[in-house]
């Protein structure tokens, strides 16, 4: 390939490109071929007036009828990756037991058709969507549901794993935990202290249990995790604000990131909980299970920082206890902010995260897994010609990627980048509120795909190997 000379920021002729995407944000189809019922598909039954517009996983955006398309359309924007999840819902209806063999052919049609256009399938596990089964049996609270994930995880390595190389036991952990069991943002809606803790130490479990079984089958590719990564930000050098930075850190980050890579929980993380009565419940061989079975590769999910202060306030004792105890969140004045999504856009925090995953995390092979933008209303960009204008998508792609190619020119060991995501997906509460792909889904024309002007500046910047 010729070498632009226009081209500045220039990067590896290797590098992943592509973008990621969710099983019940995509396909679809949630009640056919044998598929069983998710937490989603119960929640929105229960009270469809929280999902935006009144709007449900039912139908989405119909990857599962429309999967050979879409990859063809990946092809011709670029892609020579992509993220995708399995349901385990759809390939185990009851969340263990029986496979539906339904669901084999599916996945096994979407892995062999992307394979045949030249892109990688970057396959994971879990992407929120707990099987209604095992929510009834505890969820994530369940040691049970633990074993379940990895019997999952397991079949699903001896199906694919023949083309798959790229595995990835969960997606943003943190999410459930928060969303679950503290926020009131996912099901079972809980606000908990104790089972957030026991939740996430769960997941952990599980993901370590998934990896021992993936190296014990022998494959030759790579398993890892997929983790949501907020620079929490001090407001001040102050002694009281570096500690309310490192105590969100701990919670948010390096819950996940330490085991995950290093094999341990960060210290001061667990003097925490100690010191609040508020440790998990861990069995005999638990922690030499995930000291033994650490990524291969880790994805790192990048929208905004956390920035934070020292609490002003004494907390409400008879409040539930919140990570916010012990420090209070800090709107720096003059931030730049999608309005649409309420988020700030600090480009450089992606830089912040690479380096210190080459500095405090050997340098472990990454990828940015998620970065992405999501507008309402995009509609009022079409052009003449019927596509949407969205060069704010463009600028913010831009942004992040220069700092992306200044970390690599700083020897951090990062592979690729996937825009969240390729086509406009359901989006949990907010359903289609914000659109974020390359591709617009109009829902009322039958989901009819029509390539965003991003999608063809990618294009373009991947044959030129960088802009």
């Amino acid at each position: 390939m010729k070498q632009d000379s226009q081209v500045q920021y220039r990067f590896p002729a290797d590098f992943w490109w592509g973008s990621a995407a969710s099983a019940t944000q995509t396909e679809g189809a949630a009640d056919r071929d044998g598929k069983g019922k998710n937490i989603w598909d119960y929640w929105y039954e229960l009270e469809p007036h929280r999902f935006h517009g009144g709007v449900g996983p039912a139908d989405t955006s119909k990857f599962y009828d429309r999967y050979e398309e879409d990859i063809r359309l990946m092809k011709e924007l670029g892609h020579n990756s992509f993220r995708f999840s399995i349901s385990w819902a759809r390939l185990f209806p009851q969340g263990h037991g029986e496979i539906n063999e339904k669901a084999v052919h599916f996945y096994n049609k979407v892995i062999d058709q992307l394979l045949a256009n030249g892109i990688q399938p970057f396959v994971n596990l879990y992407h929120f969507d707990m099987p209604l089964a095992l929510q009834e049996k505890g969820g994530w609270e369940s040691r049970f549901v633990v074993d379940c994930f990895a019997e999952y995880a397991s079949t699903a390595f001896r199906l694919f794993g023949d083309r798959v190389k790229k595995w990835f036991t969960h997606n943003e952990p943190i999410v459930p935990v928060e969303g679950g069991y503290l926020y009131n943002f996912h099901y079972p809606n809980l606000c908990d202290f104790q089972k957030a803790v026991q939740v996430g130490f769960h997941t952990i479990l599980s993901s370590a249990k998934a990896i021992k079984a993936y190296r014990e089958l022998g494959q030759d590719g790579q398993i890892g995790i997929i983790l949501n990564l907020t620079p929490s930000y001090p407001r001040s050098n102050h002694p009281a604000d570096l500690e309310a930075s490192r105590i969100a850190d701990a919670f948010f980050n390096r819950s996940f990131l330490d085991p995950s890579v290093k094999g341990t929980f960060p210290p001061d993380l667990v003097e925490l909980l100690r010191s609040v009565n508020h440790l998990p419940i861990i069995e005999e061989g638990d922690l030499e299970l995930i000291k033994a079975n650490t990524i291969d590769l880790l994805g790192i999910n990048y929208y905004q920082p956390r920035r934070v202060k020292a609490r002003e306030s004494v907390p409400n004792p008879q409040a539930p206890l919140l990570p916010e105890h012990f420090f209070d969140f800090y709107e720096m004045p003059g931030r730049k902010m999608n309005p649409y999504r309420g988020w700030e856009i600090y480009e450089k925090g992606i830089y912040d995260i690479l380096i210190n995953v080459k500095e405090n995390y050997d340098n472990i092979p990454c990828y940015i897994s998620e970065n992405g933008m999501g507008v309402e209303h995009e509609e009022r960009f079409l052009d003449e010609q019927g596509m949407i204008q969205d060069d704010y998508r463009i600028d913010f792609i831009k942004g992040h990627l220069k700092e992306v190619h200044r970390a690599l020119q700083e020897g951090v060991n990062v592979k690729g980048y996937h825009l969240w995501t390729f086509m406009d997906n359901w989006s949990w509460l907010n359903a289609y509120k914000n659109r974020y792909g390359f591709v617009s889904v109009d829902l009322a024309s039958d989901a009819k795909r029509t390539v965003k002007k991003s999608g063809y500046w990618f294009k373009e910047m991947v044959d030129k190997q960088g802009f």
